[in-house]
């Protein structure tokens, strides 16, 4: 106490001018009319530049929670497509009787682990058997297709990627549903693929999307990429098409693991007809 004595003692003449500031820039602002307006104004643009600034702090913060958020509506969303149904229709006396039942169901899953410069590409999901997760399902993301489930624990699964030796999946062509297949191209751009094996009548032009078919783990029409170059393949008996990836596989953060509740009974009716052949 007696050093802050000492303190205001010493500099006592300086505090009364502050104070004395202060209060002659009080009257002059509150008692004339163009000051008074200008420094509203002044406080105005300072006040909302900081709350501004505090918004985009709590904003950035607030960033997982705004992610998690959009990829729960995204399945929700998906869930609710007209593809994700299968449609039941019986004809009985002219009478039509649609049933539609749930074909693809969808789990939303945070990336948390991948890779995109092997010749062999997988990523880790953070859900797993515990969640409904089994080996096989197919796996998409807001832009397109990204591979197949290969391996699953409790509580999280690995993912064979698109950008994979071994990943092949069905595919067409959007316009006149010409089909074929996808593969990573050879040179190992983690954005080209090649689609093969389709029918040399198919005209297809560049720009044109290519999409899944139906035929394999996804829904029709998920999005795969776009024909970047058009090649034909030895014999000319088919075409082989250079693709862009709709997918930027270095930047996947939430994936959607594709559930086809009819993939079992499928699968058994086609093992069963191979069994007899």
């Amino acid at each position: 106490m007696r050093n802050l004595g000492i303190f205001i003692r010493k500099y006592s003449a300086f505090f009364l001018f502050l104070i004395f500031e202060v209060f002659s820039l009080v009257i002059y602002v509150k008692y004339n009319s163009f000051q008074k307006a200008t420094f509203i104004n002044s406080a105005n643009q300072v006040t909302g530049a900081w709350y501004t600034r505090t918004n985009d702090f709590y904003t950035y913060l607030s960033l997982k929670e705004t992610n998690d958020s959009l990829a729960r509506e995204n399945v929700r969303l998906r869930n609710q497509l007209k593809s994700s149904f299968y449609v039941d229709t019986v004809d009985k006396h002219k009478v039509k009787d649609t049933v539609y039942k749930q074909q693809y169901e969808y789990l939303v899953a945070k990336v948390i682990n991948n890779s995109t410069n092997n010749s062999n590409n997988y990523l880790t999901i953070n859900i797993g058997s515990k969640q409904g997760i089994a080996k096989g399902m197919g796996v998409i993301c807001s832009q397109g297709i990204v591979g197949k489930v290969v391996y699953v624990s409790d509580h999280f699964s690995v993912v064979q990627s698109l950008l994979h030796k071994d990943s092949q999946f069905s595919a067409m062509l959007a316009t006149n549903k010409e089909i074929g297949y996808v593969e990573w191209g050879d040179d190992m751009d983690p954005h080209k693929g090649v689609m093969k094996d389709v029918s040399n009548n198919a005209l297809p032009k560049l720009g044109e999307w290519v999409v899944t078919s139906g035929y394999s783990l996804f829904p029709e029409g998920i999005p795969i990429g776009k024909v970047s170059n058009l090649r034909t393949r030895t014999g000319g008996y088919s075409l082989n098409m250079e693709i862009t990836f709709a997918v930027d596989f270095g930047k996947l953060q939430f994936v959607d693991v594709v559930n086809n509740k009819f993939a079992n009974e499928q699968a058994d009716l086609e093992a069963q007809r191979k069994k007899n052949e």
